[in-house]
């Protein structure tokens, strides 16, 4: 990482180290080319360690969880598809920590250029608004960090443990609880992770759009054939740049792919756990985890929301650079000088080509659409849960274990 020359990775370097802590990315520090090698050889191996340690204490909670589901689930007589379910939800949480692992591992060169990649292009975009009076400030980056990734963090580290505490088995220990909540929280930081790189691009993409606006600002007045010549290498210089940023993206897509398609079937899955469980227990008055259930659908909901929400901002934004283009294709400038204008023409046949999308691995885009698609997936799914009459089924069952006549009237 080059923070010397990059105030970008310098501001996200925070947020970086608290991800490490989790096991979720390897530190900054690793990136760094002042760090002898010696030094960084030993890091390295003790952070493999870490994170290996951890697989572990994930593969033993697993285990632990699935023999608590099993007591509950034999409690209340559910051995229908809420085994299956529960026991599948434990198992995902070991493949999805053992894949983050394994991409740290075989991915590591990758991050590494998607790192090299962010400092080169925030430093270009520098240099290419240094002939423009109004420029962006970094500051604002900062804000926004602040506000979408440190809130983010603050809210899931604090609201994970309230809200899954009381939900979790009965038959677990103290300790294994916490170690399960520790484990959820590293699950759904995941995705802040991602949204940590998704602002990166969308702060680069703002500058490119920004620059791209004062060229257009002063086409609109400029007549001296030496400065349109001038703002015609800022326009390719702006081109390439754009085009590396779609490059960019796609690095963080392809090192994200896997992690957050599992992340994202990890939330469903567990939102229809809940829906199961609730139904199964609604007849129960003295359940006290009615609220939290709610709350916990609301997290795991959000956590997709938010995902998609960053991804579809840095694309409306990468999306508005065509119109910039075609304000500027307006500008009398453009019909009087033929290098402007074959400049433009050869921009806008690159917005043609280059679309933005953030994709995993090809199984889906993540922008609000998907969002959408995955409510009407969890709806159409609960619809079947209530239509096989699970509360029916679970209320007889109950009544049954505990020799209780139901009253009729």
């Amino acid at each position: 990482m080059e923070a010397n020359r990059s105030r970008l990775l310098t501001t996200a370097r925070p947020y970086l180290q608290l991800l490490a802590l989790f096991g979720l990315t390897p530190p900054p520090v690793f990136f760094t080319r002042t760090l002898k090698r010696r030094r960084r050889g030993i890091f390295i191996a003790v952070y493999g360690c870490f994170i290996v340690s951890i697989a572990l204490v994930v593969c033993y909670e697993c285990y632990v969880n699935i023999v608590a589901l099993q007591q509950e689930v034999n409690q209340f007589h559910a051995d229908d598809f809420s085994k299956v379910m529960g026991k599948a939800q434990k198992v995902l949480v070991l493949v999805i920590a053992i894949c983050n692992q394994l991409n740290i591992l075989l991915n590591y060169r990758r991050l590494s250029r998607i790192y090299e990649g962010i400092a080169a292009l925030e430093l270009d975009v520098d240099n290419a608004s240094k002939d423009f009076s109004s420029r962006r400030y970094w500051w604002s980056f900062r804000f926004r960090l602040a506000l979408c990734i440190g809130l983010w963090m603050v809210l899931t580290i604090g609201l994970v443990p309230r809200l899954t505490l009381r939900r979790l088995a009965f038959y677990l220990h103290w300790a294994n609880k916490l170690v399960t909540e520790i484990i959820l929280i590293m699950l759904q930081l995941k995705c802040v992770e991602y949204c940590l790189f998704v602002l990166l691009i969308y702060e680069l993409i703002l500058r490119v759009r920004h620059n791209l606006k004062q060229i257009h600002e002063e086409l609109q007045d400029c007549s001296c054939g030496n400065r349109i010549k001038e703002l015609c290498v800022a326009l390719k210089t702006n081109q390439l740049l754009v085009g590396r940023i779609w490059e960019e993206v796609g690095e963080i897509s392809c090192y994200f792919s896997l992690s957050m398609a599992l992340l994202f079937f990890f939330n469903g899955l567990t939102i229809l756990h809940i829906v199961n469980w609730a139904l199964i227990k609604s007849i129960n008055p003295n359940d006290c985890c009615q609220y939290s259930r709610l709350g916990v659908v609301f997290l795991l909901s959000s956590t997709i929301f938010l995902a998609c929400l960053h991804s579809e901002f840095c694309i409306q934004a990468y999306n508005g650079i065509p119109r910039i283009l075609h304000q500027i294709v307006c500008l009398p400038a453009a019909e009087e000088y033929p290098m402007l204008k074959m400049g433009l023409r050869e921009y806008s046949l690159q917005m043609q080509h280059l679309r933005l999308f953030f994709r995993c691995g090809g199984f889906f885009n993540i922008n609000l659409n998907y969002f959408g698609g995955v409510v009407v997936t969890i709806f159409g799914y609960v619809i079947l849960l209530v239509q096989f009459k699970i509360q029916s089924f679970a209320e007889t069952k109950y009544f049954e274990t505990n020799n209780i006549t139901e009253m009729t009237d």
